[in-house]
C-alpha cells in the first residue's frame, strides 16, 4: 500500500482551524479537506461555522456540505473519502489540510477501525425501539455505566453514536472502547503531520459565546427552521449536532431563544472540553499557540520535503 500524506489540524472546537489552514494556503498550495463530523451537513453551513464562499474562495474545500439531513455518516465512510481526498491533491500538486475537531474520524483515517463483528439485527431493531421510546439522555446515562469512556465523549443527544456504541456491547459483549483499544496501527497507509492549536478552555469561552451570537445573526434559527420543513423527523442525524438540537427545542417545543442560546453555549463549551481531553493523548502533534502560527508554513514545508 502505498503511503499518503497529509497535514491535519486539530484542536477544540472555536480554536480558529479554518483560519489556520487558510493563512497556510497563503503560503502553499492546499486543498482543505473536512473532517468535522458536522459540517458534512448541506442544511447547516451556519450552525456548524463550515467556511462561507469567501474562505472557500482562497483554496479548493473537500467533504463540506454534501450530506442530506436524513443521512448518517460513519467513521468508516469518512476515512474511505478522506483518502480519495488526499490522493486526488496529490495527483494536483497541491498539500492536503485535513481540517475539523472529530477525534473518532481522525482515529478511522490514521488508525484503521476496529474489526467489530457485525451486530445481529434483533439487538439493533431493540436499541433503536427503546431510543425512541426513552430517548438519548436515557440511553447515554446507560452507556456510561457501561463504557465510561465512549459515554464521556458523546454528547447527550448524539443519537446515531450512542445507538451504536449499546448495540455494539449488546451484540459483542465488549464496551465499543475495548474495540477501539485493539486498533492495529499503521495499517491504513496514511502518514499525519498533526499541528495542534493550543487553548485553555477558559481562553475559548469568550470565542464560543461570540460565535453563537454570530451565528442567529446570520440566520442560525431560519436554517434550522427550513432544514426541518424540508426533513421533519426529529431523530434524523443531521439534527444530532449542537446547535440544531437547542435550536429545535426552541422551534419545536418553546423553548425561549435566550434558554436556548445558554443551553447552547453549555454544550459547546463541554464539547471543546472534551476535544481538549481526546486531542491531548495524540502522539506525535506539534502544538502551537497563536503567536507561533506564523511559522507553520515553514513546519509543514520541512514536513512534506522529508525532513521531519
Amino acid at each position: 500500500m502505498s503511503t499518503l500524506r497529509a497535514v491535519c489540524i486539530l484542536g477544540p472546537t472555536g480554536s480558529g482551524k479554518t483560519g489556520a489552514a487558510l493563512a497556510l494556503a497563503r503560503a502553499l498550495p492546499v486543498t482543505v479537506i473536512n473532517y468535522d463530523s458536522r459540517q458534512v451537513y448541506a442544511d447547516f453551513p451556519i450552525v456548524t461555522a463550515q467556511p462561507d464562499e469567501q474562505e472557500r474562495a482562497a483554496c479548493p474545500h473537500e467533504l463540506y456540505g454534501f450530506l442530506p439531513t436524513a443521512e448518517a455518516m460513519t467513521a468508516a465512510r469518512f476515512a474511505e473519502l478522506a483518502r480519495a481526498g488526499i490522493a486526488s491533491a496529490r495527483e494536483q500538486g497541491r498539500v492536503p489540510v485535513l481540517v475539523g475537531g472529530t477525534g473518532l474520524y481522525l482515529r478511522a483515517l490514521e488508525q484503521g477501525l476496529a474489526d467489530i463483528p457485525p451486530v445481529p439485527q434483533e439487538v439493533r431493531d431493540w436499541v433503536l425501539g427503546r431510543m425512541g421510546r426513552e430517548g438519548s439522555a436515557a440511553l447515554h446515562d446507560d452507556l456510561a455505566q457501561i463504557d465510561p469512556p465512549t459515554a464521556a465523549r458523546l454528547h447527550r443527544n448524539d443519537t446515531q453514536r450512542i445507538t451504536r456504541a449499546l448495540e455494539v456491547f449488546l451484540g459483542t459483549g465488549r464496551p465499543l472502547s475495548a474495540w477501539f483499544e485493539d486498533q492495529k496501527l499503521g495499517q491504513t497507509g496514511v502518514t499525519l503531520c498533526k499541528v495542534g492549536l493550543s487553548y485553555t478552555l477558559r481562553e475559548l469561552e469568550p470565542g464560543l459565546r461570540q460565535r453563537i451570537d454570530v451565528m442567529l445573526e446570520r440566520g442560525a434559527v431560519d436554517e434550522v427552521r427550513r432544514a426541518f420543513a424540508a426533513t421533519p423527523e426529529r431523530s434524523a442525524p443531521g439534527y444530532s449536532g449542537i446547535g440544531c438540537t437547542e435550536l429545535l427545542a426552541h422551534l419545536l417545543d418553546g423553548l425561549d431563544l435566550a434558554e436556548a442560546c445558554a443551553l447552547w453555549f453549555r454544550n459547546t463549551r463541554a464539547y471543546a472540553k472534551r476535544q481538549l481531553t481526546w486531542f491531548a493523548k495524540e502522539q506525535g502533534v506539534h502544538w502551537v499557540r497563536p503567536e507561533g502560527l506564523p511559522r507553520l508554513p515553514e513546519l509543514v514545508r520541512a514536513w512534506d520535503s522529508g525532513a521531519t
